[in-house]
């Protein structure tokens, strides 16, 4: 899965949870934090997409990312790493 693929997920997730941000352009640096999503939030929205690309994977390690760009690249680099 594309790291474009992940980020498409995310930002569906996104709007999901949070549904003002559906006219929202979204872009690589946005951070879910300044698009008012607070820590429940955020958490599902990482827990749904992880679930909807069949990744198992603490959130813990997903804190590394300070925008969705970099979360979607986190995902898709440990996605690519596990064998077919």
């Amino acid at each position: 899965m594309t790291k474009e693929q992940i980020f498409k997920l995310i930002v569906t997730h996104a709007c999901e949870v949070i549904p003002r941000l559906e006219t929202h352009a979204f872009t690589e640096t946005d951070s879910l934090r300044e698009l008012g999503a607070n820590s429940i939030d955020r958490s599902e929205i990482v827990m749904m997409t992880l679930e909807a690309i069949n990744l198992d994977m603490p959130l813990a390690q997903t804190l590394k990312a300070g925008n969705i760009g970099e979360l979607a690249q986190l995902l898709a680099d440990r996605k690519a790493s596990l064998p077919a």
